[in-house]
């Protein structure tokens, strides 16, 4: 019996993947969170072996859900399941430990085969998502991620300071170093480009 974690924000999609997976005789869904921060606390509780995650969530996003449970160490295999067929989410899930990559629009029973796949060891992503993700590379580093995030979503210099407890100088470097690399003219460019490859 596989038994699996479902963490997905919107409820009718978490209700429909639940119904779905428990018509299959050897999958079992022990939990079923509705942000990253449920699906850390459930993830410990009923330690299941595949979690199946959404990358935008209110708490924790699947990506950095995922890089939690490889810095811990936990045994248990990722799917993302999203709507984003964007390379640079593929390529972050894949170095944060994913092992499989389905987008929504894909037929009902490939979930179900992907879950036996990675259950086995292997692992199912789009091949042609996945030549394009190595193929467009991620300029950005993890600090001038979140800075250019948190600055598309309207915080200012200060605020983005004191969030991440950084002087605000370093916090204008940081989008400095952001616009120059994405070759923009502002941050709000950087943001927008960012945001559309899926390096955010």
């Amino acid at each position: 019996m596989i038994r699996v974690m479902l963490a997905e924000d919107q409820a009718m999609v978490r209700g429909a993947l639940s119904a779905l997976l428990r018509l299959e005789p050897d999958i079992d869904v022990v939990a079923c969170a509705a942000d990253g921060q449920e699906a850390w606390r459930l993830l410990q509780e009923h330690r299941p072996d595949v979690v199946v995650t959404d990358i935008e969530m209110p708490g924790l996003t699947g990506l950095e859900l995922a890089q939690r449970i490889r810095e811990r160490e936990i045994v248990c295999k990722v799917i993302i399941v999203t709507t984003f067929a964007r390379p640079g989410y593929l390529r972050r899930a894949l170095e944060a430990g994913v092992v499989g990559y389905l987008l929504k629009d894909a037929p009902a029973e490939q979930l179900a085969e992907a879950l036996r796949k990675v259950h086995r060891g292997g692992r199912v992503i789009d091949p042609q998502l996945a030549v394009d993700a190595w193929s467009d590379a991620d300029p950005l580093n993890d600090r001038e991620r979140q800075v250019l995030r948190l600055a598309g979503e309207g915080q200012s210099a200060g605020e983005i300071a004191a969030t991440l407890r950084l002087s605000q100088g370093t916090v204008r470097n940081y989008l400095s170093e952001a616009i120059g690399k994405l070759g923009v003219g502002n941050r709000i460019e950087a943001y927008r480009l960012a945001r559309q490859k899926g390096w955010l």
